[in-house]
């Protein structure tokens, strides 16, 4: 049977390719109605015909168009091509639409055998590069032209980021210092942010994420343009008309510093289980493991200032011990503010940062961090764009605004 379905279906394929031949005829070719205009202003005149092959999700198609050029300035055009979004490119819109959905979930390679094997379209891994990259930049030009929506209020909104490293390749890394015996560098941080929302907790009165209301943005970039992605990101999604904002991170310097630029209203937690791997940082350098629990339940209290005076008087004496114990200790006492747990609890607060951590893993760690692969920090950036609107369910209306 798996035979006849393969017969019939190339030769429904067969069929509708000559069909879609016979449509483009006429949009390709023929008089035109007003004269086509050169970007300079100049009348251009027909060159004639000139073919190629289309590949579409029909199969390949011959595509026969006139050829226009300016007798002022030497430019040409296809009109045809223009109208059929196929400008360019080999490859019709629908193509390029599975093209870059494939591109991004799994190894160029890997898509390059989805595509045949699901969809019929033979295409080659390199230009499933080229057009997941192109539509990936795409992606990031039509969201920073996004504007925010009509308001609505919004009970309670979160705004969380992070980071993670992806593998470069070798000339992405020069000059760069990392955390490789000898120094270097392997990889590169991208930033990963998320914005959601809650409207309630559940029985036990643990907050519930609204479901379906999780979007994503990423970049390998400073936290100064980091910092205005995410806050553009959470522009679109009601900030401005959210009657409560919670911003969660770690406390790294950089985050505590998009917070205080971008979100300076907001209720800053940082992540509980960023803070006890502090904690325990602190106990192991104290040689005080067996107080680890109840130091916890002072830091789960946000009782800080009882925590720092408990553990105090077990601060080794001197040396880097001592200096790298005073590191954690200050972490916590600069911190405090942003480590009222159980205050946030009694509000309904996530205290947590899963969400965005798991969405490193999802945006970054499945796509990026294959074994084998390297990227260029312009391709990465542009497959971290087309993975960020697909999974913040944005794809199709992009895709319904470029070809508007």
């Amino acid at each position: 049977m798996e035979a006849w379905e393969r017969a019939l279906l190339e030769s429904c394929l067969k069929l509708g390719a000559q069909a879609l031949a016979q449509v483009l005829a006429p949009i390709g070719a023929g008089r035109r109605d007003k004269p086509v205009l050169c970007a300079c202003g100049a009348s251009m005149h027909s060159q004639g015909l000139r073919s190629k092959a289309l590949a579409t999700l029909l199969g390949t198609v011959e595509y026969r168009r006139s050829l226009y050029a300016c007798p002022a300035c030497g430019a040409s055009r296809f009109p045809g091509d223009e109208l059929l979004d196929v400008r360019g490119t080999g490859f019709s819109p629908g193509v390029r639409r599975l093209m870059a959905r494939a591109g991004s979930r799994t190894s160029f390679a890997e898509a390059e055998g989805d595509l045949a094997a699901y969809a019929n379209v033979r295409v080659d891994r390199r230009d499933v590069e080229r057009i997941a990259g192109q539509v990936g930049r795409a992606v990031e030009d039509w969201r920073n032209r996004q504007e925010a929506p009509d308001p609505e209020p919004v009970p309670l909104l979160y705004v969380s980021f992070d980071g993670t490293a992806a593998p470069m390749r070798r000339p992405e890394l020069a000059g760069r210092k990392g955390r490789q015996p000898d120094g270097s560098a392997k990889g590169r941080e991208v930033k990963v942010g998320c914005v959601f929302t809650q409207t309630g907790t559940n029985d036990d009165g643990f907050p519930v994420r609204d479901e379906d209301s999780t979007s994503f943005v990423a970049g390998l970039e400073s936290s100064t343009l980091f910092g205005e992605r995410i806050y553009q990101e959470a522009l679109r999604r009601g900030l401005n008309h959210a009657r409560t904002v919670v911003v969660l991170t770690d406390g790294a310097a950089y985050n505590k510093t998009i917070a205080q630029t971008h979100f300076s209203n907001a209720v800053h937690i940082i992540d509980l289980y960023h803070a006890r791997e502090h904690l325990h940082s602190l106990a192991v350098l104290c040689r005080a493991t067996g107080r680890e629990e109840d130091w916890k339940a002072l830091l789960d209290r946000g009782a800080i200032a009882q925590l720092a005076a408990t553990a105090r008087p077990c601060l080794p004496k001197r040396g880097a011990p001592r200096k790298e114990a005073l590191k954690e200790l200050n972490y916590f006492l600069k911190n405090e503010r942003h480590m009222q747990y159980a205050e946030f609890r009694r509000r309904g607060f996530f205290v947590g940062s899963g969400v965005v951590e798991a969405g490193c893993r999802t945006v970054v760690g499945q796509r990026l961090k294959q074994p084998g692969m390297f990227w260029s920090v312009r391709g990465a950036h542009a497959i971290l764009q087309l993975r960020c609107c697909i999974l913040s369910g944005l794809f199709s209306r992009f895709w319904d605004d470029r070809a508007a």
